[in-house]
Parts: structure tokens; sequence; C-alpha cells
């Protein structure tokens, strides 16, 4: 076995026991509902953050904002970059921290503002 089959392996193990998607099945959750994400900021506090990658929700992409293309919001393998619905801006969160994920069922923008 190679080590990135290992890798990817012990990556879906600890999902499981934490009761989260894999990150690859997260980012395709992200580009196709609202989510509820419940991490662990790296100061120790605790956050919950609706966000979404959803193309109708999020901004297009420009050249005055980095983080709305997708080759920058991507440099980094650990950190996952979303579109915060209830702040209207980009803000990330590092995968390994996540706590809890849910799908918003119907997502109406008044119902969490």
């Amino acid at each position: 076995m190679d080590s990135q089959t290992k890798s990817s392996q012990v990556a879906e193990v600890v999902a499981n026991l934490k009761g989260i998607p894999v990150k690859e099945e997260l980012k395709t959750l992200l580009e196709q509902n609202v989510l509820v994400v419940d991490f662990t900021k790296l100061n120790g506090d605790k956050r919950v953050m609706t966000c979404t990658l959803r193309e109708d929700m999020k901004p297009k992409a420009t050249k005055t904002d980095p983080m709305s293309q997708k080759k920058v919001r991507e440099v980094s393998d650990a950190v996952v970059s979303v579109w915060d619905v209830n702040a209207k801006g980009w803000r990330s969160f590092r995968y390994e921290r996540i706590n809890t994920v849910d799908i918003v069922d119907e997502y109406e923008q008044e119902w969490y503002t």
C-alpha cells in the first residue's frame, strides 16, 4: 500500500469518527448546498458559520478580490475557503478543526440574519 492510499484511508477513518464528510465530499457539499459548519478556531474559540460555495450565492471572481478566485482559495490543502452568507465575505477554516457539518435544507437569507 502506498503512502497516499494509506493517508486517504486515515483521513476517511478520522472523518467517520468525527461524523463529518471527507474533505473532497465537503467541497462537493459546499458547491451544492448551504452548510452550517461548527469548528474550533486556532485560538481555541468555537465558531459556527453558515457558508457555501454555490455559484448562485458567492460573488463572481474579480481581479480586485483575490479570494474570489478559485486558484487563490485553494493555495493551502489544509484550509477550506468559503463564502460566509451572513458576513457576506470570504472566510476560511482548517479542515482538521471541524467539529460538525450540517446541511441547511432550505436556505432563506432572512432566516439567518
